[in-house]
């Protein structure tokens, strides 16, 4: 990109990490998403907005400008897992939330919050556990019938889970793992979505610090059940022509996209994307010099989706920093958030 966007996206760049490295300390798996809004409202208050916390606990904001209205998505809700059933010994049977994957969660730690709001320590292992003990550990499928949650308390019983407040319903919250490394890479659970939204808060920032009298209107809606879903299924503002989601770019097999572009997406499970807004973003970019990769997504879907299946009457379009190994230990680069920051800047100004 040329020289005074990329010193552009450099100011920003320590507060969009430290925006991220907050988020990512903040659990908020689907459905368990009160603290994080709370957080993110006092934060685009703290930068000068007038943010409102939706009836679903999204937050939606409005950068200014007027005509031609966009709303600019990210989610900030994450997968996790929920107590689907408290076992006779104790263990517990979890029910993911949104796509987590047996197969990466394994030895992971987490967090337990009860619907009373108690919390306890645990690891989610493979039933059977001891590789000295478990002659079929290597044969046995990860799956939600074969891994448990074992709590760090001394329990061995289901009456003595019970008398802790843990119940069918608490939620289970699992480490991200946060780490960022010396060559620019991001590493961490649930980059999908905190990343994009770190973005979006730098770009609020942004808006805000440079007196940025934006030639169209823009709203920001921070969303939190798109892992489910339905996040954007409703909360967008009549006078909306587009919907641009920022979310996770897909990095993989047959795929174009690195950690370190940006990615635009053309098409997922739903379908393609509009063909003027995929022109208009692809554009912004070539008159950048932006590094940018388009790609089909084939297990995808989007918020900017879930506002049409809604009926919202909008284009539609998805961008995001390139993420590999997504809904595991995700990576990232952070060239790929300058990219993404940067197609942010010269698509809305």
């Amino acid at each position: 990109m040329n020289e005074n966007l990329q010193n552009l996206c450099n100011r920003y760049m320590d507060y969009i990490l430290e925006q991220l490295n907050a988020l990512l300390a903040i659990d908020s798996p689907t459905g368990y998403t009160r603290q994080v809004s709370d957080y993110l409202a006092a934060e685009y208050t703290r930068l000068g907005y007038a943010p409102r916390l939706t009836r679903k606990g999204g937050v939606l904001v409005d950068l200014g400008g007027s005509g031609n209205a966009a709303l600019v998505m990210a989610h900030v809700d994450t997968l996790g897992a929920m107590v689907a059933e408290v076992k006779d010994n104790g263990r517990l049977r979890l029910t993911p939330l949104g796509g987590l994957n047996a197969n990466n969660v394994e030895t992971e730690n987490c967090t337990l919050r009860t619907l009373d709001g108690r919390s306890y320590e645990g690891t989610i292992q493979l039933m059977d556990a001891s590789l000295h003990v478990n002659g079929k550990y290597q044969e046995t499928g990860r799956s939600f019938e074969t891994i448990e949650l074992l709590l760090d308390e001394p329990v061995r019983s289901k009456e003595e889970v019970l008398a802790l407040g843990i119940t069918n319903g608490s939620y289970v919250c699992i480490s991200p793992r946060t780490r960022i490394t010396d060559s620019g890479y991001i590493k961490s659970r649930f980059l999908d979505d905190k990343l994009s939204t770190a973005i979006l808060l730098g770009y609020a920032r942004y808006v805000k610090e440079e007196q940025i009298v934006l030639t169209r209107k823009v709203y920001q809606h921070i969303t939190v059940f798109e892992e489910v879903g339905h996040g954007a299924c409703g909360s967008v503002p009549e006078e909306v022509e587009e919907v641009l989601s920022v979310d996770m770019g897909c990095v993989g097999s047959g795929l174009e996209c690195t950690e370190r572009q940006v990615s635009i997406c053309v098409k997922d499970s739903h379908g393609p994307y509009h063909y003027e807004m995929l022109q208009a973003l692809v554009q912004a970019a070539k008159d950048n010099e932006i590094d940018f990769a388009t790609d089909v997504y084939p297990y995808y879907g989007s918020d900017a989706d879930a506002a049409l299946d809604a009926g919202t009457d909008a284009r539609h379009g998805l961008i995001g920093p390139g993420v590999y190994a997504s809904h595991g230990y995700e990576r990232s680069h952070k060239d790929g958030v300058r990219n993404t920051f940067a197609l942010l800047k010269a698509y809305l100004g």
